[in-house]
């Protein structure tokens, strides 16, 4: 007997030696063309990525030994998705993978999108297997304050791979709101409400860094994140689609020092100008989202008009009520190119552009040395509708080795 335990034991210690060994494994990714993100892009590329972070990145690099090479006709970074509810939305659409808005009351920014998000929805491993690698999900429009969202990568490890709890605090502005709450029922009211949250919320902060502690109030959570994002700690994303909207969310934004990212904003190209003044980027809402109800004057051509005129511009998958719950970003990017974006600029929209917005870029969006590897590996032009993903890399292990 206790020489099958001692032989179980030995077994169980090279099965973890292994695992060990495959998990910090050694691999070159060669590509035809390697689009980096942080320069032009290089033909006959290759990529080494050792222990989960890119090592070199170059032209006819020498493959060193020990290093399983995998071969791509292009090769991008993986896709970063700005904004998105994957994790609390669910792929069935039934009230029991719906975790992404709370309908008791309009404003809530306590409520944290990691304690709803679920790391073995099937909708991450399809978004994985099509590219996109690190999300940016949480808590959708519809409130006033819906809650915060949370960074992480859509490997199959889930919260071993968390990188921020709480990156955003989402805002909604629009007839949206009064569709789930009793009050508010117009754009005004809403942002009366808003606007005396955020006043309340400055006298909290105020006297909580009193001195004397017995002089400072008790703990409030909605206050606390509420101050947080006064302070810049959390960007606000306001979800704004009709014009009028998107000129209160920048009122609003001046009004108490905010740092503000546009969210939807289906009539942008009316406002190109007052946003880029005003230095907001746009997370602009999928190309092919159905134009009713505050889309109903989105246009094909905003991504591309916005690029041009110089405004950070990410293309998300977003949040709609029906089947399916999550769009594919690099899908959303191909249509956008076909309405007049330019590809270096469509790429960037799903690559550098969502990871500088939501605070990544030291990590993800591009291929550089000591950036993570995250890398996706292409049969063709990636927005070319017969092109596939073929494999995906995040952190450096293979994730996904099925043409989609």
């Amino acid at each position: 007997m206790k020489n099958h335990v001692k032989l179980g034991a030995a077994i169980l210690a090279g099965m973890a030696i292994l695992c060990g060994q495959q998990a910090l494994a050694q691999i070159a990714v060669k590509g035809e063309t390697v689009y980096t993100m942080a320069g032009t892009p290089i033909k006959n590329g290759v990529v080494l990525v050792k222990d989960g972070k890119i090592e070199a990145v170059g032209a006819n690099l020498q493959i060193p030994q020990n290093y399983k090479v995998y071969s791509a006709k292009v090769v991008t970074p993986g896709l970063v998705d700005a904004h998105t509810s994957v994790g609390l939305a669910g792929i069935y659409n039934v009230p029991a993978d719906q975790q992404q808005l709370e309908k008791t009351a309009p404003i809530q920014p306590e409520l944290r999108a990691i304690d709803a998000y679920n790391p073995n929805e099937e909708l991450i491993g399809w978004v994985r297997s099509h590219g996109v690698t690190t999300i940016n999900t949480g808590h959708g429009p519809g409130a006033l304050i819906s809650g915060q969202t949370m960074t992480i990568k859509t490997a199959p490890e889930g919260f071993a791979t968390l990188m921020d709890t709480t990156k955003m605090v989402t805002f909604t502005l629009g007839s949206t709101v009064g569709d789930n709450y009793n009050s508010p029922k117009t754009s005004a009211k809403g942002m009366a409400m808003l606007r005396s949250e955020l006043q309340a919320a400055q006298a909290y902060a105020k006297k909580a860094s009193n001195s004397d502690a017995s002089k400072r109030p008790d703990r409030n959570l909605k206050m606390e994140y509420l101050s947080d994002v006064l302070n810049g700690k959390y960007k606000a994303l306001i979800t704004a689609n009709k014009a009028n909207d998107i000129m209160a969310a920048l009122r609003l934004a001046k009004e108490f020092n905010l740092s503000i990212v546009l969210d939807g904003a289906a009539e942008a190209y009316l406002l190109v100008d007052e946003i880029k003044a005003a230095g907001v980027p746009v997370i602009l809402h999928p190309t092919m989202a159905r134009s009713y109800g505050e889309n109903k004057n989105l246009s094909f051509e905003t991504a591309g008009i916005l690029a041009k005129a110089g405004v950070p511009v990410a293309i998300q998958s977003g949040f709609e009520a029906y089947v399916p719950r999550a769009r594919v970003i690099l899908f959303e990017a191909g249509v956008a190119v076909a309405n007049g974006m330019a590809p270096e600029q469509a790429l960037a929209a799903i690559t550098t552009t969502p990871a500088k917005i939501i605070g990544l870029d030291k990590r993800v969006g591009a291929l550089a040395k000591g950036m993570d590897g995250d890398l996706v590996l292409f049969d063709g032009d990636p927005f070319e509708y017969t092109s596939h993903v073929c494999t995906v890399l995040i952190n450096g292990k293979v994730v996904s080795e099925e043409c989609k």
